[in-house]
């Protein structure tokens, strides 16, 4: 566990402006603890490859050391937690991302033991059209309980915060500042409930007001945390498309929604399909498929087979051609009832939840 003066000394490096997160991480690794760095010579210091001179000249402990320890007083008076980034229950996503914060602070309920993170942004300037798919998307992945992250913007942001809230999925707010403030400030009306349904995250000091600026770093960690990040409405440019690009750095999944072509609001979308940087995602059922996210014994959602089915035509279809089968790929379903794959997995999955058919490993599914 890390001593209360070892972590003083971190925040002490955190605070140093010509330190970043990767540079402060290698520096502890040499030398072997954050204090360490303090106490070792700075001629030495610059001899550590990657590490500049010019960065080493900043470290003051006196001045650093004095700012952690109000902010630590501060952190302890309004129940905040740090989580550092060797601590066991900093998020294992994140740790393996090389420019993931030193340590960022915490506040609320949140709990990471269901790996099933999923990052949903978009524009602020959000549709209706993309607001209900957005809500519609939670509604069919609600039975898997992930966990909603997002920036607590407006637009495509707070639908998905606040719809995972009325689901009652654990959701997460990623801040661009630290504690003492909210942004936007019309939407401090939510953060009590979302801190009763999951929390807030920022590696922002409770001094560090908001600023446009900080929303690349903010933006690192939506991305970081997170197994896939799905863009719903985007224009030409915009936030969302640089969480998507941080994403696609870290390796994980894209996901975009797509839009009519004269639609401003899609543009971004589209041209992430169009580059093959995204996934196309029309239903929950392609996310789903692609991320392997089956329902299983461990989800909160107890699937019980039912005796007498009345199924849509298209449902009924599928299982009846299943009936007698031991498991048959998603593929040859969609081959032999002549449908969609796409429109397959979402009948596959609708009928799951009636506990009409199971799914089985290697993407095969069997009636029940």
């Amino acid at each position: 566990m890390l001593s209360e003066e070892e972590l003083l000394h971190a925040m002490a490096l955190q605070r140093v402006p010509s330190l970043g997160d990767i540079t402060i991480k290698k520096l502890i690794s040499v030398v072997g603890s954050a204090k360490g760095v303090f106490q070792q010579e700075k001629s030495k210091l610059s001899t550590i490859e990657g590490v500049h001179a010019s960065r080493i000249k900043a470290l003051d402990l006196k001045g650093t050391l004095k700012e952690a320890e109000m902010e630590l007083r501060f952190v302890k008076e309004q129940g905040i937690t740090i989580r550092y980034f060797t601590d066991p229950l900093y998020p294992k996503r994140l740790k393996h991302c090389v420019d993931g914060p030193l340590l960022y602070f915490q506040k609320g309920n949140i709990s990471l033991k269901n790996h099933k993170l999923l990052s949903i942004v978009g524009t602020r300037m959000a549709t209706i059209q993309g607001k209900d798919f957005c809500e519609r998307l939670l509604e069919d992945l609600a039975p898997l309980n992930p966990i909603i992250i997002s920036g607590f913007a407006y637009g495509i942001d707070i639908t998905a915060q606040k719809k995972a809230m009325d689901l009652g999925l654990q959701t997460i707010g990623c801040l661009a500042h630290g504690f003492r403030e909210w942004y936007p400030k019309s939407h401090e009306k939510y953060a009590h409930d979302i801190m009763n349904y999951g929390g807030f995250i920022t590696e922002f000091w409770s001094d560090d007001p908001f600023d446009r600026k900080n929303f690349l770093k903010r933006n690192r960690i939506i991305a970081g945390m997170s197994e896939a990040t799905v863009v719903i409405e985007s224009a030409a440019s915009g936030g969302s498309l640089v969480t998507a690009d941080i994403a696609l750095s870290y390796h994980r999944d894209v996901f975009a929604v797509p839009g009519r072509p004269n639609d401003s609001q899609s543009v971004g979308c589209n041209n992430l399909i169009k580059t093959q940087q995204a996934h196309l995602l029309q239903s929950a059922a392609d996310l789903i498929y692609i991320l392997g996210w089956d329902l299983d014994t461990k989800s909160n959602l107890a699937v019980q087979p039912q005796l007498f089915l009345d199924l849509p035509p298209e449902e009924e279809k599928i299982y009846s051609y299943l009936n007698g089968k031991d498991g048959v790929l998603l593929d040859h379903i969609s081959l032999e009832c002549k449908l969609p794959i796409s429109k397959v997995a979402t009948l596959l999955l609708s009928l799951e939840l009636k506990g009409a058919v199971r799914p089985l490993p290697g993407k095969k599914f069997q009636r029940i």
